[in-house]
């Protein structure tokens, strides 16, 4: 998978290094003193990830967390997301990170007990009310755990923290560290869906969505909580044909009633990711909506257009045995 592992040498003796390094036995390692004095120095193709990619193991300096955006989750609860990466083993044409680091290599950090730490004094900040943790801004928060193995570190804070939940986005199904633990309520984890043949031009390299409803059924049985994104939601002719079936074929792997929240948002783009889009996909069906650049710069579909597809998107959920309070809009 990888190239070249680059390692920070404050972190070379971590235990985590070691079993990481066992796995990548063919690749050359280099000792570094900083991960930043190497990645991203020289600007590289994010499309070259798919052909090399180098792996950088080291510690997560600076802000560990950070406050969410506005209507990142659910509304009345204070949100902010940890980062434990950068970059993503997959590739999707809509994603942000093409347009948001100078590299796709992958970054893993493993101080996680400082990550937790400052988790910890910010859900003590806030004693009256859940707070929740999002891991996912900046990588899948699945697709390398069987190497990274900090999900029993998290589901222990959850356990000591009786205010702190923590919400694991991916696309992965990857959850064989996950099934190693007793399913906690507020350890959450989302998976983002679009329909079959949508995902098959876009989330390219990701799993098929039969794959993540099958891991999904199956984590439904084990009693891990779950929620559903339907993010991004992408216009076609045959929209309201292709997202019908989608529903059916959630509720044909997993009840409604299993899944925690169903959130949804509109295809959206920062105007330098989505120079990047055109520039790495020029043959993309993304580009051939009409899209505006909206209130917050972002580049999106007109706002009566969203609207109505978010409500088409409703009330298919509703009628699906979704309730009300389960559905929520993310970044509108």
């Amino acid at each position: 998978m990888f190239s070249k592992v680059f390692i920070e040498s404050e972190i070379k003796n971590h235990p985590q290094t070691k079993k990481i390094l066992e796995r990548f036995s063919q690749a050359p390692v280099s000792e570094i003193e900083r991960i930043d004095d190497v990645f991203g120095r020289v600007k590289k193709p994010y499309l070259q990830k798919r052909d090399s990619l180098q792996l950088f193991l080291g510690k997560k300096r600076g802000n560990l967390v950070k406050v969410a955006p506005d209507a990142y989750g659910l509304a009345g609860e204070p949100h902010y997301y940890f980062i434990h990466a950068y970059n993503c083993i997959y590739e999707c044409e809509y994603c942000y990170l093409q347009g948001y680091f100078h590299s796709p290599d992958i970054v893993l950090f493993l101080n996680h007990d400082e990550i937790i730490h400052e988790m910890k004094v910010i859900a003590a900040s806030h004693p009256d009310t859940k707070v929740w943790f999002h891991a996912g801004e900046f990588s899948d928060s699945l697709a390398l755990t069987h190497l990274t193995g900090e999900l029993e570190l998290y589901h222990q804070f959850i356990a000591e923290t009786p205010n702190a939940v923590i919400e694991l986005r991916t696309k992965s199904v990857n959850t064989a560290e996950l099934e190693k633990l007793s399913p906690h309520p507020r350890l959450i984890t989302s998976f983002s869906l679009s329909p079959k043949e949508r995902a098959k031009k876009t989330d390219l390299k990701t799993p098929p969505l039969e794959t993540r409803l099958k891991a999904m059924n199956k984590l439904e049985k084990l009693g891990h909580p779950m929620g559903i994104h339907l993010d991004p939601i992408i216009h076609e002719d045959s929209f309201e044909e292709t997202y019908l079936q989608l529903f059916q074929q959630i509720t044909q792997y997993i009840s409604p009633n299993s899944i925690d929240y169903l959130s949804m948002g509109v295809v959206r783009f920062t105007s330098n990711v989505f120079h990047q889009v055109k520039r790495n996909y020029p043959q993309s069906e993304l580009l051939a909506a009409e899209f505006a650049t909206s209130f917050d710069g972002k580049v999106r579909y007109p706002r009566p257009f969203r609207l109505w597809l978010l409500g088409k998107i409703k009330d298919m959920a509703l009628s699906h045995g979704f309730s009300e309070k389960q559905i929520y809009q993310c970044m509108e």
